[in-house]
């Protein structure tokens, strides 16, 4: 730890749904649910208006259905509105320290210290932290942070979560006890479901209990890592240092589940989802990578890695996806995934993409062989729309700019407004009209300025 609270940790509250109430002005203030909207899909991140019922990340899409009332709106992701937030926040988060930890798309780590400008007191950082706050509301048009700062990445991080949303919360030097012991052990990093039902069974409930815990008991437990791991910050001993992505030599995010997982349609998204994040943070830090690893543990705790290299380094999202779920499915999960993770190492600071391209449906490990091909020209064609997803942003040639409000039956329903106008007008049309076209994510920066 250090000897003064000069870390910072900044987690954008509820980000996905966020970004959609800032986008889709009729949903301000009411329940919002990203994620998959087929029956078996997975809820990615619940508006705080949708947690109120208890909805939350991970939760079977059917399961928020059935708990949010009706007018919640279930939405598709919409990936390239939320990297273009957080490539913004990122970049303003950069101009408040040099070194730079991004553990996600929508949360960081900053090292106060190492700008070497900032007045490091109790009241210098605090005044720091509402700053930081104001200036990512202001540049996001909206969309609030969470700030947690400490003496180390552990309490900033807890800190972070603690009074969701729009919460700050900086820990004096000294106190690192006092905040962590009244806490539930769930708080810590490591202690997923199976951990706190043992130490429950031991009596410990809160991180002050499993301090009072000795050491040779929580190895005889947890075996010698992971018990000498929870001795530690169960006494806030943390030395992480904070890594800037020019030092990483690889970028990884993982998730832990409620429950163990075995059904593989879900297993898939949460890849996904895992890989959206590690190709955010290969874009915002201008690496690419050529090896894709899983991060696969099972219900007893074996932990297993795959990895698959590429030819040529990229950091596109669907492709790092692509090799994640080609690499999941030589995989038994059948008896239960509590966490699964993905990697991406063999850095590079550039993207060699392929001659002509690269295809997502191209096999990356095992390209073919070179070929010589004839261009010939074609005449221009804008291929027919017949699948909208709910959320998906969209531009009629005469009503303008909108969102799919839902599809069905051959029809697709309109909600023509965006981010700077009153609630819009909702119109239904032939799922192929040929005046409705995919459009990319509304410019809302007027409304930030």
């Amino acid at each position: 730890m250090r000897s003064q609270a000069s870390i910072a940790h900044v987690d954008l509250d509820a980000m996905f749904a966020a970004v959609e109430q800032r986008d889709k002005v009729s949903l301000r203030g009411r329940p919002v649910i990203v994620g998959g909207v087929a029956g078996r899909g997975v809820v990615a991140t619940a508006s705080y208006e949708a947690r109120a019922y208890g909805a939350r990340s991970a939760m079977p899409t059917a399961e928020a259905r059935r708990r949010c009332p009706p007018g919640t709106a279930f939405l598709a992701p919409r990936f390239a509105a939320y990297r273009k937030t957080s490539e913004i926040v990122m970049a303003l988060l950069a101009q408040v320290s040099p070194l730079v930890e991004q553990v996600s798309i929508d949360e960081a780590y900053l090292d106060l210290a190492a700008a070497d400008r900032h007045d490091l007191s109790l009241p210098g950082v605090t005044d720091l932290a509402e700053k930081i706050r104001t200036s990512i509301a202001a540049a996001t048009g909206g969309v609030t942070a969470s700030v947690g700062v400490g003496t180390s990445k552990l309490v900033a991080k807890i800190g972070s979560d603690l009074h969701k949303p729009v919460g700050l919360t900086v820990c004096a030097p000294g106190q690192e006890r006092a905040l962590l012991d009244p806490l539930p052990v769930t708080r810590l990093p490591g202690v997923g479901p199976a951990t706190a039902e043992r130490l429950r069974r031991a009596g410990v409930h809160t991180i002050g209990d499993l301090a009072g815990v000795g050491l040779p008991d929580l190895i005889d437990w947890f075996g010698q890592a992971h018990g000498a791991g929870l001795y530690r910050l169960a006494r806030a001993a943390d030395d992480r240092r904070i890594v800037g992505e020019r030092e990483a030599k690889s970028v990884s995010a993982e998730e832990t589940f409620a429950v163990d997982l075995t059904d593989r349609t879900r297993l898939n998204t949460e890849l996904d989802l895992l890989a959206t994040r590690v190709g955010g943070r290969l874009r915002t830090g201008g690496l690419s990578a050529r090896t894709i690893t899983i991060k696969v543990r099972h219900h007893d705790f074996t932990t297993i890695t795959r990895s698959a290299t590429r030819a040529q380094p990229t950091d596109d999202p669907r492709l790092v996806a692509q090799l994640a779920r080609r690499l999941l499915a030589e995989v038994d999960t059948s008896a239960g995934i509590r966490l699964l993770g993905v990697g991406a190492t063999t850095l590079a600071d550039f993207v060699q993409d392929d001659l002509f391209g690269t295809t997502l449906d191209s096999d990356p490990i095992n390209p073919p062989a070179a070929t010589t091909r004839a261009i010939v020209p074609t005449a221009p064609t804008e291929p027919t729309q017949s699948v909208w997803r709910p959320g998906q942003d969209v531009r009629h040639d005469h009503h303008g700019a909108g969102w799919v409000w839902g599809s069905g039956h051959g029809r697709v329903t309109v909600r023509f407004e965006g981010p700077t106008t009153p609630p819009g007008p909702v119109r239904t049309f032939a799922v192929d009209d040929p005046a409705l076209h995919p459009a990319d994510p509304p410019d809302w920066t007027l409304s930030a300025m």
